[in-house]
């Protein structure tokens, strides 16, 4: 048990240290936005913010599962700066949708992430779809990237939809607060040092860069791994481990993912903190092993084909519900 519990302490150093690479790497782009001025070549310092947001996402995140610091509220203040300040999101809009998802993942009607939306997940929804929908459901799979660069855009627009909504929420004018500072610091130099198109592209590479990397390391974790129907009953172990999918890399893939390649561990131990994460995975591969429980792990890049192919056979129900090869090749628990 002393094992176990040590894996969940606290690792300040190593956050500090994250938080310092990143902070130069911000220095680095905004030394280089200074420096090019009225180039092209600014493009490449937009693609290298899409990176540096997505990192600060990451430690957003790993601060709203109270990885990062030793109180709730530290870490959720902590969480809603990174989040809504740096980031653009918001933190009690993701907080919500997030813990939900933890709660059911891959559950049919209570998991959000697998919820209908330009992509449909479980054939059903794709039966259900129309018009243009329909006929990016029909091809979604092969779809699924590119429409990943508009991602960024739309969790910006979601911050605002969910921040001006009339639903009560906690924070609401800090959250407005720290979205238009954001604005004002990121976004109005942008047009202000740079022609009028040329600041529309630089913008437009960066919420493309951040939308793909954000997509591309939340869709492998869950999506191709078994759908569990709405009443089905599961322990909590199973219910996380059968519904999750690790990816295989070590130290370079922790870094590229946030921590989030171990996602079966991350599930289990949600608070635990990220250089925990890789010891953990043997102890859970033991007990997996032990309780014959798959446990599943792959690489990053046969992942996508998983997910393209997921997609894919749900995308047939668009094209005849009643002739789905999706109803006996997808088996749900």
């Amino acid at each position: 048990m002393a094992r176990e519990s040590g894996l969940l302490a606290r690792t300040p150093w190593f956050y500090a240290f994250v938080g310092l690479a990143i902070a130069l790497g911000f220095g680095g782009a905004v030394t280089g936005f200074i420096l090019l001025g009225d180039s092209w070549f600014q493009l490449l310092i937009a693609g290298a913010l899409g990176i540096l947001f997505t990192q600060v996402a990451f430690l957003s995140h790993e601060a709203a599962h109270r990885q990062i610091l030793a109180s709730g509220p530290a870490n959720d203040r902590l969480a809603r700066v990174l989040g809504n300040g740096i980031v653009g999101m918001s933190y009690s809009w993701w907080a919500s949708k997030h813990t939900r998802h933890h709660a059911n993942p891959n559950r049919v009607g209570r998991d959000p992430d697998i919820e209908i939306d330009t992509i449909s997940f479980i054939e059903e929804d794709a039966a259900s779809a129309r018009g243009i929908r329909r006929l990016i459901t029909r091809r979604q799979g092969w779809l699924f990237f590119p429409l990943l660069t508009l991602e960024g855009l739309n969790l910006h627009l979601l911050a605002l939809r969910h921040l001006f909504g009339r639903e009560p929420i906690k924070g609401r004018w800090l959250e407005l607060v720290l979205l238009v500072v954001r604005f004002a610091v990121f976004v109005v130099p942008v047009f202000l040092l740079l022609p009028i198109g040329m600041a529309f592209a630089f913008l437009g590479v960066q919420l493309a860069v951040f939308g793909v990397y954000m997509g591309a390391t939340f869709a492998p974790n869950h999506k191709g791994m078994p759908v569990i129907d709405h009443d089905a009953k599961l322990d909590f172990f199973t219910k996380q481990v059968r519904t999750s999918r690790n990816i295989g890399g070590g130290w370079w893939a922790t870094w590229l993912m946030g921590g989030l390649n171990y996602q079966i561990e991350h599930h289990l131990f949600p608070s635990m903190p990220r250089p925990h994460l890789a010891r953990a995975r043997e102890i859970v591969r033991d007990q997996c092993r032990s309780l014959d429980v798959p446990y599943v792990e792959t690489t990053l890049w046969r992942s996508y084909g998983i997910v393209i192919q997921y997609l894919n056979r749900v995308g047939l129900a668009a094209r005849d519900p009643f002739e789905c090869p999706m109803v006996a090749t997808h088996r749900r628990v």
